[in-house]
């Protein structure tokens, strides 16, 4: 198997931003009701070749329907799913150039690594020099050569992992889907295995289109990411967009930790905003005026770690909050503070331990009185 040499896409060429640009997995109002239940809700989406784009939402949202769909496993009550210029709405699985890759991983316990891998090009009565071929190029690309004569049951889990991505590349598919891909492994081994696949896909430069409720996830692994609940699809947006630029409420919360406060407008003039939040209990000035009116209630939010803690006063000029340390969680890499502010409201702010300390060096501590500070530009405004 030949493997395709690819290199990053720049800014200026990335095909999401170029409206003449023409995708390669298009689904055009897909909807799916099972009875009186919409698991999937007019989805569009447009996803390009060479992408490894994910599909990220909470249990139920209806992204692993709608990646069924693609599969063929399920078809759509309304709506067409093309790939690669074809109408694929009315075929089934095996009449599509996609392969998909489970959670449970579905290996055969009783055949070896390599018979695993080449179950599939057997079923297709395959030659066998050209699956022996087949076989060896891929083994080779998920570095497993030296265990194709293990079973399953003797590999660990990111082996076994390995072996079903191994199986469902070897036919050369057009897209693989890939079904919460690691799930079942442990945090360290997750972390270690989302950089592997990721080179994977970059070297076979197959689309990729996976299913993950989990947001670090998406944001390691994927070109873009498409943000699911009940049944729409609320956002979509590289993992940059996404976590600093959310388009509502529910995403600005779902990805990643937040603080967010109700408020409503008080100023809205040369290019800022100042908003109001007796939630909060102080005014959030924001370095843009977003085109809204005074008047208008929004929500304000700043991520923790957008957020300066200190001890005693700050020189900030705006977007100033006080308080006393409630809880402070000491994690090695970072440091997390809850402050309870006078008005009852809780602030999470985090904090780099970029220098080796003692616990005698702790700078901020259990029931201290400190001052919060952001950054005008750090806040989010959000009106849905």
């Amino acid at each position: 198997m030949a493997l395709q040499e690819r290199r990053d896409i720049p800014l200026s060429e990335r095909p999401w931003l170029d409206p003449k640009a023409k995708p390669f997995i298009h689904v055009q109002s897909v909807t799916k009701r099972f009875g009186d239940f919409t698991a999937v809700d007019g989805v569009d989406l447009k996803i390009y070749q060479g992408e490894l784009f994910c599909l990220l939402g909470g249990s139920g949202c209806g992204k692993t329907t709608l990646l069924r769909m693609l599969a063929g496993f399920e078809q759509p009550t309304y709506g067409n799913i093309f790939i690669d210029g074809e109408d694929m709405t009315a075929l089934p699985p095996y009449e599509r150039p996609v392969n998909m890759m489970f959670q449970s991983y579905a290996l055969f316990p009783h055949m070896t690594v390599e018979s695993n891998v080449g179950y599939g090009l057997r079923r297709d009565g395959r030659p066998k020099d050209e699956i022996a071929d087949r076989v060896a190029d891929m083994l080779q690309l998920v570095e497993l050569s030296p265990f194709a004569k293990r079973k399953p049951h003797q590999l660990s889990g990111g082996q076994r992992q390995r072996v079903a991505l191994a199986r469902s590349l070897v036919k050369q598919p057009k897209v693989l889907l890939l079904d919460e891909p690691l799930g079942a492994l442990d945090k360290k081994l997750r972390e270690q295995t989302q950089f592997e696949l990721m080179a994977i896909q970059d070297r076979v430069g197959i689309t990729f289109v996976v299913v993950t409720h989990d947001q670090e996830e998406a944001m390691t692994l994927s070109t873009r990411i498409a943000v699911m609940d009940q049944g729409e699809i609320l956002q979509i947006g590289t993992p940059t967009d996404i976590y600093e630029y959310p388009e509502s409420r529910y995403t600005a919360d779902f990805i990643g930790s937040i603080n967010m406060f109700e408020g409503v407008v008080t100023e809205s003039t040369d290019g800022h905003l100042v908003v109001r939040s007796e939630d909060a209990g102080c005014d959030f000035y924001v370095d843009r005026d977003e085109g809204l009116r005074v008047g208008v209630p929004v929500s304000v939010a700043v991520r923790p770690e957008k957020i300066t803690i200190s001890r005693g006063e700050t020189s900030a000029a705006h977007n100033v909050l006080k308080g006393t340390v409630n809880d402070v969680g000491y994690l090695g890499n970072q440091s997390i503070f809850r402050v309870k502010t006078a008005s009852g409201s809780v602030v999470k702010v985090t904090t780099q331990n970029a220098v080796r300390l003692t616990e005698e060096d702790r700078h901020v501590d259990w029931d201290d009185e400190v001052s919060l500070s952001w950054a005008p530009s750090s806040v989010l405004v959000l009106t849905e």
